[in-house]
């Protein structure tokens, strides 16, 4: 008989029990839902509700499980439905007198959303890590290589050099906010809703705060229809997941592109690449191209738990049992997608000779002539006009702008003079965008050192 069965006359159909069974996938709870209910069971001990004794019976057979799961000695059923329903058939087996007790004053609607919580609370410090990881090879790439200078892009077209530091800087500072949504979002997850039971409370005498305490949570929900219905914590981090799997797919695209031969910029290290079964040749970089095709399942989950929700009344349904696979699914996929990003930046390798041939025929210093004639006293959109036609006459030589000799600028504009080759040249033109946050190499070591000092602050509210 189920443990829930007294007023049930049939048996449970059995596809309705593999239907409606989460021990597939809940089962990663278990230590959780352990430790969750050894602090229930104190509790329960604690405020004179059960004997110590018998307290204290419960928290050992507990603990025994707990060493059983461990070792992988357990056999989860399906028949016993969850995670939660797995651990209390094994306690009735661990101390038989005591184990029908361990319910007092909890339902699974209150006990399977602090398991949520304490799962999340833990996975919410990972991704910080993780991506504090990401973070440390960007800055180290960057330190290695100040001073490289590569094409900046608009609309995929050349638009301006600027430093490959700056570059790289521009993810350590997407991945910041990526660190900080997760850290915000732990806050409101620090919550115990243990104690909400079913949906209304309980009528014992417990005491919430102590197991969040013991827990240790941060505080308890205020209400105890919102405690057991509640899985805001859980869209939020689907959300910031979906956010920082975007900046990964972003720079995924930049690196299969620079990889390739028509950019050629980088080269990644054989361990991040495979090969192909048919062309001998082949260095694919499959790691940047599946975590931009995985984008889209993590974008999913966010999509899908938004759906179940959306329409849900107060206050538990067995619709939010769909809360657990997709975020289940989410660190899954992006933790070790980190871990992989970490290495594979780490040990990435420049191609010196492709990226000075990026700019042979490179019109990015364009922005700078029209600047050029401007401080010598040229209207601006006449200065815009000058170039674009002296553009067009360098692709016909089939040359550039530094390709021009000064006869060749002045028969478009007489205010060129002598210093005009020295304005244009690559390093002039990055090193005059020292703004704040510019790409100039003064501004680009501010930058640095800030980004330095961030990723080695502690992390906030962890």
């Amino acid at each position: 008989m189920k443990l829930w069965g007294g007023r049930f006359s049939e048996n449970t159909d059995k596809l309705v029990e593999e239907y409606t069974a989460s021990i597939a996938y809940d089962q990663r709870l278990a230590a959780l839902d352990i430790a969750g209910s050894i602090a229930h069971a104190r509790m329960l001990g604690h405020t004179g509700i059960l004997p110590k004794s018998e307290a204290d019976l419960l928290v050992t057979g507990l603990e025994a499980i707990a060493q059983d799961v461990e070792k992988g000695k357990v056999a989860w059923r399906v028949e016993d439905e969850d995670i939660h329903m797995n651990v209390e058939r094994l306690l009735q087996e661990k101390v038989p007198t005591v184990a029908g007790k361990l319910h007092t004053a909890r339902s699974r609607n209150d006990q399977v959303a602090l398991d949520m919580h304490l799962y999340m609370k833990s996975v919410l410090l990972a991704f910080v890590e993780g991506i504090r990881r990401v973070q440390q090879a960007l800055v180290q790439k960057a330190e290695e290589n100040l001073g490289v200078i590569i094409p900046g892009y608009t609309h995929l077209q050349r638009a301006q050099p600027i430093l490959l530091s700056h570059h790289l800087l521009a993810y350590v500072w997407m991945l910041e906010r990526d660190a900080q949504r997760f850290q915000d979002s732990r806050r409101r997850t620090d919550l115990s809703p243990l104690g909400a039971g079913a949906l209304a409370g309980t009528t014992f005498p417990i005491d919430r705060e102590w197991v969040a305490a013991e827990l240790g949570l941060a505080g308890v929900y205020e209400n105890s229809l919102d405690a057991v219905s509640d899985r805001d914590y859980l869209l939020e981090f689907l959300s910031a997941a979906g956010i920082l799997v975007m900046h990964l797919s972003r720079l995924s695209e930049e690196l299969v592109l620079w990889t390739s031969e028509e950019f050629g910029f980088i080269e990644l290290s054989d361990a991040y690449c495979t090969g192909s079964s048919m062309m001998p040749q082949k260095k694919n970089p499959d790691v940047p191209e599946l975590v931009r095709g995985k984008a889209g399942r993590v974008f999913g989950h966010l999509m899908a738990l938004l759906t179940v929700l959306k329409g849900l009344p107060l206050a538990y349904n067995k619709d939010l049992q769909e809360d657990k696979e997709g975020v289940f699914d989410t660190v899954d996929t992006l933790l070790p997608a980190l871990t992989l990003f970490a290495g594979m930046i780490r040990t990435m390798k420049l191609r010196s000779a492709a990226l000075e041939r990026a700019f042979a025929k490179d019109f990015s210093n364009a922005t700078d002539v029209a600047d050029y004639l401007v401080n010598k006293g040229v209207a601006f959109r006449e200065a815009h006009s000058i170039v674009g036609q002296l553009v067009m006459a360098a692709m016909a030589k089939g040359t550039n702008l530094a390709g021009l000799s000064l006869a060749d600028l002045r028969a478009f504009s007489p205010a060129f003079d002598e210093d005009v080759h020295c304005a244009m040249a690559l390093e002039t033109v990055v090193n005059a965008r020292n703004s704040r946050g510019g790409t100039g190499m003064e501004a680009v070591k501010i930058q640095l050192e800030k980004a330095k000092q961030v990723i080695a602050s502690p992390h906030e509210s962890m």
